[in-house]
């Protein structure tokens, strides 16, 4: 996927938001509420993302580690984003500036868990568990009760795929480069995992990475073993150009053989020769 523009892709990816900044944890407290918010369609997360960093200001790092109940209830009154309210959004901010306070970085809380675990579903399930370990009762008390804190931060971690997770690991860990910010120097690139979404798991199952079809860690584990192969020191390079081939339309859901005739990937693709083999036919 070496023709992948990455540049011009970055526009419609939510890597956009931690590309605004250049201090270290700047970045990595952007790129994770970014993360975290970028489910659904881009056109509805990214604005509720943007609006949030212009009300953090210049340094959202600076404005987590100051932040207090009061100040996150000024903050995320009436936010609401399909599973997500206020109360959900601000466990995330108080939980990212007590780490700051307490570690000094992001990567230093998920180290700790790193080196506990041993394991990289180990690390984010303490990762999140410690995101989260915040009093949740004066939170309530202003601003109401918790709603889709679970999809938000999810913990325990269970048997998913934790796409948004992995996918802010992939900005930390690898790089840099043109996408990805490789500011977190202690976990190796080799360790990351894909972060398995709908476009991920269809292009990995067209091109023969996976033969499962369950968006589950099981899976991703079983796509970057495949991509592992290609780049043993970083499988998941592919993951953006991968992804982003799929929602450009290029790999639709639905397969079209005019797009699969002219497709890079044809000679490896399972699924597109015998669809372009099928339209000669009835041509």
């Amino acid at each position: 996927m070496a023709s992948t523009d990455a540049k011009a892709r970055i526009g419609f990816d939510p890597v956009e938001f931690p590309h605004r900044y250049t201090d270290p944890r700047d970045v990595e407290v952007s790129a994770l509420l970014a993360a975290a918010l970028a489910y659904g369609r881009a056109d509805l997360f990214r604005p509720k993302v943007d609006a949030l960093l212009k009300q953090m200001g210049p340094s959202p790092a600076a404005f987590v580690r100051a932040l207090d109940v009061a100040g996150a209830k000024e903050l995320l009154t009436g936010f609401v984003y399909r599973f997500n309210v206020g109360t959900d959004l601000a466990v995330l901010l108080l939980g990212m500036g007590r780490a700051l306070r307490e570690h000094g970085s992001l990567e230093a809380l998920f180290v700790q868990g790193w080196k506990a675990s041993g394991t990289l579903h180990g690390a984010l399930a303490a990762f999140t568990a410690a995101l989260r370990a915040v009093p949740m009762e004066p939170l309530r008390k202003a601003m109401g009760p918790e709603r889709g804190l679970h999809h938000l931060l999810p913990s325990p971690l269970g048997p998913g795929a934790a796409k948004r997770l992995n996918l802010y690991l992939r900005w930390m860990v690898r790089g840099p480069d043109a996408v990805d910010f490789g500011i977190w120097k202690q976990v190796p690139a080799s360790a990351l995992l894909v972060p398995l979404d709908t476009h991920i798991g269809r292009m990995a199952l067209h091109l023969g990475l996976t033969k499962r079809t369950d968006l589950t860690w099981r899976t991703a584990e079983e796509v970057t073993a495949s991509l592992r192969a290609l780049d043993p020191d970083d499988p998941v390079r592919y993951d953006f150009a991968l992804c982003h081939y799929g929602m450009s339309g290029a790999c639709p859901a639905k397969t079209v053989p005019q797009h699969c005739a002219r497709c890079a990937l044809l000679p490896s693709c399972k699924v597109g020769p015998r669809a372009v083999a099928r339209s000669s036919v009835q041509i």
